[in-house]
């Protein structure tokens, strides 16, 4: 009997890889016997970064032994709070980006892209939680709507080049490896106010209801879509999906507080302004009904995925530093985005 190999893995590219997403996906990848390369793009320069992404992706394009390419666009230097022009250089490169990666195409090759964008930021203003897939996109900040300037930016290349797209609108991630140097990621600016003893600002209500994705799970969901993506799309007709990547599970922002106080044994200091966030609402609960089967893996559990958060900034914090070893020294958090 002749047995059949399984095909060898396309080649992927993360961009994105130093950030949380992007290292966890970059793991990912390896655990599953992919060849992957995350590259360090200088995102301070549009020009510079263009350059090397157009570079990475020529080259990644004429690897692939069979055609077969993919791509885990993990980036994103905005947040909640960042002003428009900033985000609008942010949706030009990405645009240019798509322009080259078209140019570096060759007749034999098909890709799949993973974009990582926001539900929080896309459906702020939408009507009637839990969203779905099927909820009416309403940002109410420029983040959200340059997601979504990105979103058909990259639609719009799978049209013209028959490639196929994981539109990926993530909850709230968390985990060990987050950026601390960024207003975000309330789980682990708690964990280090706690450390450091500090008084962290709140802007937003204690019923606050957000989805919190542990960061590890949503990688592998995403390393799952893109060895998926050929054939949902030869199964469904569309080239294009968009997926809500989520836990499925609404926590407020008084529970996660409860949290961070039982794994330290003491009551957080916090400091409450008075005065509400832009771009932030009461009840960002979600669902999602697109390729539900995606999903169904063992999920962290909250409690456990915020120790695992914990005793990576303790660790750091133990060494003499506030952030991961492989981050930035933080800056002064004026805001949590809690997005």
């Amino acid at each position: 009997m002749t047995s059949v190999l399984p095909a060898a893995k396309p080649p992927t590219l993360v961009v994105g890889g130093g950030g949380l997403l992007g290292r966890h996906v970059h793991s990912a990848l390896e655990r599953s016997g992919a060849p992957v390369h995350s590259v360090n793009v200088p995102w301070h320069d549009p020009v510079a970064s263009r350059d090397v992404l157009r570079s990475e992706l020529t080259t990644l394009v004429a690897s692939a032994p069979d055609g077969r390419v993919n791509v885990a666009w993990c980036a994103g230097a905005g947040i909640v709070a960042t002003p428009a022009a900033e985000l609008e250089t942010e949706v030009a490169l990405f645009r240019e980006v798509l322009t080259d990666l078209r140019a570096a195409l060759r007749p034999d090759t098909r890709v799949a892209f993973f974009f990582a964008s926001s539900a929080g930021g896309v459906y702020a203003g939408s009507a009637d939680p839990p969203f779905t897939e099927l909820s009416e996109p309403r940002p109410l900040v420029a983040y959200g709507k340059a997601k979504l300037e990105m979103e058909e930016a990259l639609t719009a290349f799978c049209a013209e080049t028959g490639s196929v797209a994981l539109l990926g609108r993530i909850t709230n991630l968390y985990g060990p490896g987050q950026r601390l140097s960024k207003p975000q990621g309330l789980v682990s600016q708690l964990c280090l106010a706690q450390l450091r003893g500090t008084p962290l600002p709140v802007w937003v209500s204690f019923d606050t209801i957000r989805d919190y994705l542990y960061v590890g799970d949503c990688a592998e969901m995403i390393v799952d879509a893109l060895d998926g993506l050929p054939e949902h799309a030869r199964r469904t007709g569309s080239n294009v999906v968009v997926k809500i990547l989520a836990a499925g599970t609404g926590v407020t922002l008084s529970a996660v507080i409860g949290e961070t106080n039982r794994i330290f044994r003491r009551r957080a200091r916090l400091r409450i302004p008075g005065a509400g966030a832009p771009g932030q609402v009461r009840d960002l609960r979600v669902r999602s009904v697109v390729w539900p089967e995606l999903g169904h893996r063992p999920q962290t559990p909250f409690s456990v995925g915020v120790r695992r958060t914990a005793d990576d900034i303790a660790r750091t914090y133990a060494a003499g530093t506030s952030a991961p070893s492989h981050q930035h020294q933080p800056t002064q958090v004026s805001e949590i985005s809690i997005r």
